[in-house]
């Protein structure tokens, strides 16, 4: 717990697709295609990575001047690049841009996120591919932004932090039968034990039940043989 930090310092897809950082087996396929994945960085990519920002769910619409218009406002931007379809040559929704100076760059990082462009609210944080250690990208099941496959969420990113865990001490539970052999024998009689109260508590119910029913049968008896012997009194009395 001494190293836990909101942020992932070095990217794991496993750590990523956990809420806390504790997941031991992949339980997703995308995480399963992001740690068999054999991923290298662009090395055509140009420029300073620790200078540069990562901007994200732009409108189709955003251009390049829009993105240096609204960016400059936090200090001088040196390049801005709008990732394109290389067939088609429309925007991906994504840009990365440099800025001359870290100031600038902080504080672009600490204001422009969630900023609305074109009607859209845009995501920003540092750049990772070059920054972060084992970085796998969204395409390729990794990433920490949006969701995945079978609706997983990823985890460790400015947009959604990890959850700090709760330790909790490793004590045995004997719900399943672990632990001593006289627990497990206990646990067993009681278990018997219950049985057999359930068992003598269905008996003396249904026992009640037929005292019950016998008591209704024989009120019931009693009441007929009381009206007719009010009707043999009334047959008298007419014959008189």
């Amino acid at each position: 717990m001494a190293d836990w930090a909101p942020i992932a310092k070095e990217y794991d897809p496993l750590k990523a697709g956990s809420i806390d950082g504790t997941d031991e087996e992949p339980h997703d396929r995308a995480i399963w295609r992001a740690m068999l994945a054999r991923y290298v960085p662009n090395k055509g990519v140009t420029g300073d990575p620790h200078l540069t920002l990562f901007v994200a769910r732009l409108n189709l619409q955003t251009t390049e001047e829009k993105l240096k218009e609204v960016f400059s406002r936090y200090g001088e931007v040196r390049k801005v690049r709008l990732v394109r379809d290389l067939v088609t040559g429309f925007s991906k929704g994504y840009a990365f841009v440099e800025y001359k100076e870290e100031r600038a760059l902080l504080k672009a990082h600490r204001d422009a996120n969630r900023l609305v462009i074109d009607q859209h609210e845009i995501f920003v944080d540092f750049e990772l591919e070059r920054t972060l250690k084992g970085w796998i990208p969204r395409r390729l099941g990794g990433g920490f932004g949006g969701k995945k496959e079978s609706g997983q969420l990823r985890f460790g990113g400015r947009d959604r932090p990890f959850r700090k865990p709760i330790n909790l001490p490793n004590v045995k539970s004997d719900f399943y039968g672990e632990g001593s052999a006289e627990k497990r024998n206990w646990s067993r009689e009681g278990t018997r034990d219950w049985r057999t109260r359930d068992r003598d508590h269905e008996r003396s119910r249904d026992k009640r039940w037929g005292e019950r029913e016998r008591s209704w049968a024989w009120g019931d008896s009693e009441r007929d043989s009381k009206e007719e012997r009010s009707r043999g009194r009334d047959r008298k009395d007419r014959d008189r």
